[in-house]
């Protein structure tokens, strides 16, 4: 569809990531859903999401070689192009590098609904960095990306501070990305670059939410004394607080019982406030000053109008009140106010 055949959609706040300059929405879009996480999604349908989360004001949107093998940076960027490029901040990541493979199969191992038309490489390396840089950019069809993160590094912490992120703060440099930082399901390591680098954002994946604070303890309070920014993915713990019923997922995996029942728990209070657990969910994160952005992973286009509703409602504070009264949410846990972000 045409640019110029589009509404621009409503406004979200927006905040900038440290000093880089980049800014996001508050409310951004996370493709990996798009590329066939767990099941298939048609090309009309992750088309469709796309331009859907434009038409909500969305303008920060995130993708990895590792979502799809590919398929998510070739359909994001295949929307994208139609949207002026000096409008949306994009966000890609390195670690992994693509190798063709020819065995036939589907990448169910990984989570992904797809052909395994290749096989994920773990590479972090400077040359592996600029590699996967200049392969994502082939797949996404643009000149440019504004953030570059480094994939779960977990187990590679030694070569991702010894190579992989003066590749990146060299490309920064050099003008070739605006933006640079890490993306984990863990925050112990993304503690450490920001004490230990110059990264400007990092993305903490699960471990701030409504049902677990983990980045409270050191991540999120670094990352306030240092200036720079936290996006927060995973804010609905893999599905389980968007729809706590038997069989959600929680971490990726089927959600353990005691896990499931605090879920549960949390969403008849929240409903006898007037409130979703997913409208909770996500206003829970912006209680922190440091949290620039939260990313939805939406497969249709009916889940990302659902999300961009539930972001603008109004969360009371007799919500979090209610939360802390039954155990669920500690005291010393920050809340937002009632305004959006």
């Amino acid at each position: 569809m045409r640019t110029d055949e589009r509404g621009a959609g409503p406004a979200l706040p927006s905040r900038t990531l440290g000093r880089s300059g980049v800014r996001v929405t508050a409310l951004g879009f996370g493709a990996a859903a798009v590329a066939g996480l767990y099941e298939a999604v048609g090309e009309d349908e992750a088309a469709s999401a796309v331009e859907a989360a434009w038409d909500a004001g969305i303008r920060y949107f995130d993708t990895a070689p590792h979502y799809g093998l590919g398929l998510s940076e070739r359909r994001l960027g295949a929307a994208l192009r139609a949207m002026p490029r000096e409008e949306f901040t994009l966000s890609t990541k390195v670690g992994r590098v693509l190798v063709p493979y020819d065995g036939g199969g589907e990448d169910r191992a990984a989570g992904f609904a797809v052909p395994a038309t290749h096989r994920r490489m773990w590479d972090f390396s400077a040359d592996g960095v600029r590699r996967s840089l200049e392969d994502s950019l082939t797949r996404l069809g643009l000149d440019r990306v504004d953030l570059v993160l480094l994939h779960d590094p977990d187990d590679h912490e030694d070569q991702a501070f010894r190579e992989a992120y003066p590749a990146l703060e060299e490309l920064r440099s050099q003008g070739v990305v605006r933006a640079i930082g890490a993306g984990m399901n863990q925050s112990r390591m993304l503690a450490r670059f920001l004490a230990d680098t110059d990264v400007d954002a990092v993305l903490c994946a699960g471990r701030y939410t409504l049902l677990e604070q983990g980045a409270l303890d050191a991540l999120l309070p670094a990352a306030e004394a240092a200036g720079k920014s936290v996006i927060i993915g995973g804010v609905f713990n893999s599905g389980l607080l968007a729809d706590p019923e038997q069989g959600a997922r929680y971490d990726y995996a089927a959600a353990p019982e005691d896990v499931l029942r605090r879920a549960v728990r949390m969403r008849e209070i929240t409903e006898s406030q007037g409130v979703p657990l997913r409208a909770a969910a996500l206003r829970f994160p912006f209680g922190h000053p440091a949290v620039a952005s939260v990313l939805v992973g939406a497969r249709s286009a009916h889940q990302v109008r659902d999300a961009a509703e539930q972001f603008h409602r109004s969360v009371p504070d007799t919500v979090w009140q209610a939360l802390r009264a039954q155990d669920l949410l500690a005291g010393g846990v920050p809340v937002p106010g009632r305004r959006v972000p």
